[in-house]
């Protein structure tokens, strides 16, 4: 495990035979520590942790990583010198190590523990939309034969990485790990953390596209996971994309394509869609045809089948061993199949919405029974796509519901594209606050009804399922 002689002999080259406390998990968020963390003091523009480590000592922190004074009380190590007035340590005493950027400390911590497990394999992924299911559905079919790790919830940026990475311990054979693109250079700078063996890639939608600035920056963003691959590692690449088709000029790695064309390494077809009870499909490899079923919902869930299933073929898996790991089926995590109290199926998905992940929420709901209700929120930070992608979300809401609601003033780009597509208009409703809506669901849901529910995180569109759901 992490100990107290690995952070210095990271941050000053000097290893002290003493410093033996362990480090059971690095957190930045003083009401996640657990005893015996690493406290990561960040100032941030409307909070700095170095206001908390008090709450974190309190919390059972043996060690907190700072970059300016804070209690005095607190005995400090000052890094920035090396190590001439090393202290001694009590086990019941925490200390704070003073460094000069705590987020470049943490990083650079991270950076010397991941070299510290030479036979780790690491997964990278990246895309637009599906890094997290892809990533779990990724770590149940790697955990059949090894022990993995997975970086927990969506710490996939230049702090969250590093506080993954810090998790390893003896024994992590595999591990899976997420990249998020912001900036050019970050995934770059992730893989020189992390260093991935496998990199697998989703898609290069338009999210994001407000900063990033348009596609061909994202798709340029991206593609330095399969730049930075070893050459005797492999780019697992989206084949029915054709952004993610381009990776292949981008990288020395050896090149796994998967997808729904026979020109794909690993291609499926036959696709059927069982509402909530998953998904049924054939999968072709090699000359060799597979039939299976899955528990995921949705028939777009077959492409995180198949990055899964890329993975485990190219990890030397077993069929048998890949699909004992898609039958779990505990990657299905944003998406909430609840009942409201009149028995109406409420599927919400409102953790985040591009127009991909839309159109996918749309395309489950048209495989659903009864009447199909959907509430559809804005889609932010689309930048030039903004119109395009709403416009899109209208025309295919026009042919899956019978009821659109929509919210927000990207909404009615949603609701003017439908009626172009030829919804009518009194099947349309077009709202700025959240509570109109759920007095209209309240009132005219039946239990025969199907309501998908999808918008932006910042519009905070659970709040109308919270509202209608039936508590035990």
């Amino acid at each position: 495990m992490l100990t107290l002689a690995d952070v210095l002999e990271a941050l000053t080259q000097i290893r002290l035979a003493n410093a033996t406390v362990v480090i059971t998990e690095a957190a930045i968020d003083s009401r996640q520590v657990i005893p015996g963390s690493l406290f990561v003091a960040i100032p941030g523009e409307n909070v700095d942790g170095h206001d908390y480590v008090a709450d974190a000592f309190k919390r059972g922190a043996s060690f907190a990583l700072i970059q300016r004074e804070v209690n005095a009380s607190f005995p400090t190590l000052d890094l920035r010198g090396g190590l001439e007035n090393f202290p001694p340590l009590s086990p019941d005493q925490p200390l704070c190590l003073r460094v000069d950027n705590s987020i470049s400390a943490l990083q650079q911590i991270a950076r010397f523990w991941r070299r510290k497990f030479p036979n780790l394999k690491v997964v990278g992924i990246t895309g637009s939309v599906g890094k997290s299911t892809t990533k779990e559905m990724i770590a149940e079919v790697l955990s059949i034969r090894y022990r993995t790790l997975k970086s927990p919830g969506n710490l996939n940026n230049e702090i969250g990485l590093p506080l993954a990475m810090l998790r390893l311990g003896a024994g992590y054979e595999r591990a899976v790990l997420e990249m998020g693109f912001y900036v050019p250079g970050e995934i770059q700078f992730l893989c020189d953390i992390a260093q991935p063996q496998i990199g697998v890639v989703s898609n290069v939608g338009t999210v994001h596209a407000e900063r990033a600035g348009s596609q061909e920056a994202i798709f340029r963003g991206k593609s330095e996971l399969p730049a930075s691959l070893p050459q005797d590692g492999v780019a697992i690449l989206n084949f029915d994309d054709p952004w993610v088709r381009k990776m292949e000029e981008r990288t020395k790695a050896r090149i796994f394509f998967y997808g729904l064309s026979p020109e794909a390494n690993l291609w499926a077809d036959q696709i059927e869609g069982l509402g909530l009870d998953g998904i049924r499909f054939r999968l072709h490899y090699k000359g060799e045809t597979l039939h299976t079923r899955i528990p995921m919902i949705g028939r777009h869930s077959v492409h995180t089948a198949l990055r899964a299933a890329s993975v485990g073929l190219n990890d030397g898996l077993t069929w048998q061993e890949i699909f004992e790991g898609l039958s779990h089926g505990h990657a299905q995590l944003r998406l909430v199949a609840v009942r409201s109290s009149i028995g109406a199926l409420i599927l919400d998905d409102t953790y985040n919405a591009s127009p991909e992940s839309m159109l996918a929420a749309l395309n489950l709901l048209d495989e659903l029974e009864g009447r199909k209700v959907a509430v559809l929120g804005d889609m932010l930070e689309l930048g030039p796509y903004e119109r395009q992608g709403h416009d899109l979300v209208g025309m295919r809401a026009a042919r899956v519901a019978k009821v659109l609601l929509t919210l927000g003033k990207r909404g009615h780009m949603i609701a003017e594209a439908a009626r172009r597509a030829g919804m009518k208009p009194a099947q349309i409703m077009e709202f700025e606050d959240i509570a109109p809506i759920v007095d209209w669901l309240t009132k005219n849901l039946t239990s025969n009804d199907a309501v998908l529910i999808k918008g932006s995180h910042g519009l905070r569109m659970d709040r109308i399922t919270a509202a209608l759901e039936v508590r035990s």
